[in-house]
């Protein structure tokens, strides 16, 4: 008979972490602090990039959320030896993401109810991975696929963001590259259970690529988000497929009614 089980995270452990999170949030947006710039050139090119304590807070809750993961990890009673890496990946960018709203948005009601949205979802991905770290749990198809989700709805708000607040292409390439190839290797290692890096990055040059082509079209944010979105889903399906070895054609088929499933809904939203 196959075990039952049904662990969760130690709750003192896991509502300290969430406060610590969030407190690091606060401090950056109530504590006035002396902004920074490093100028630099590329190629002769010119560039700017701001340094302030709400960056370094963003940051910091980033690094913070990724070792509090690996923290709660650790009272798992089926945690083996083995790296926990992962499952820092989803927690770290989930961090990284809110604090960018965190960061623009002006203090007032939007900025706290950003602020709580975003508490109670690092509750929900804490869960998950925590459920994630055990195939055998009976949850854990249901954790697997929320994660799955939940990155392609977190680089979605991430392009939405960058394009609402006209983001400097330099940074929105650096930006999309790091995140995309991130969002593809956890849903990767989701799914086949390996580090699958050369398609990670594959697929996180052509979305670099593309969301240049598109960064000065005159498209609405939540129409640049999906036109990105639907080759990154269509992509790492097709990866997918691969290793599960699915006839190229059936494979080549999804790949297409991903994309026109998410390319039309921009095309609706604009009409």
């Amino acid at each position: 008979m196959i075990e039952d089980h049904r662990h969760l995270p130690d709750s003192n452990r896991l509502s300290v972490l969430i406060a610590a999170i969030l407190l690091a949030y606060a401090l950056g947006r109530l504590i006035e602090s002396k902004g920074y710039q490093i100028d630099f050139n590329i190629l002769g090119v010119g560039f700017t990039l701001p340094l302030n304590l709400n960056l370094a807070s963003t940051l910091m809750a980033s690094a913070l959320t990724a070792a509090g993961m690996d923290w709660l990890l650790r009272g798992h009673p089926h945690k083996d030896a083995e790296a926990s890496l992962q499952h820092w990946i989803l927690p770290a960018l989930t961090a990284f993401i809110l604090g960018l709203p965190l960061y623009i948005l002006p203090f007032g009601l939007s900025w706290w109810l950003t602020f709580g949205a975003g508490g109670i979802l690092l509750l929900f991905i804490f869960l998950a991975e925590y459920i994630a770290l055990d195939p055998s749990d009976i949850r854990y198809p249901a954790a697997s696929a929320g994660l799955v989700a939940l990155s392609y709805t977190l680089f979605l708000v991430l392009m939405i963001t960058l394009t609402y607040f006209n983001v400097r292409l330099f940074l929105v390439g650096i930006i999309v590259f790091i995140t995309s190839g991130l969002v593809v290797l956890r849903a990767l290692h989701l799914r086949t259970g390996d580090w699958e890096f050369s398609w990670s990055i594959g697929i996180a040059i052509i979305i670099t690529q593309l969301s240049a082509a598109l960064h000065y079209w005159p498209v609405q944010p939540i129409q640049y988000s999906l036109i990105l979105i639907g080759p990154l889903f269509s992509l790492t399906e097709l990866a997918q497929n691969q290793f599960e070895k699915i006839p190229l054609r059936r494979a080549g088929l999804e790949v297409i009614a991903g994309l026109i499933v998410f390319w039309a809904a921009a095309v609706l939203i604009r009409s």
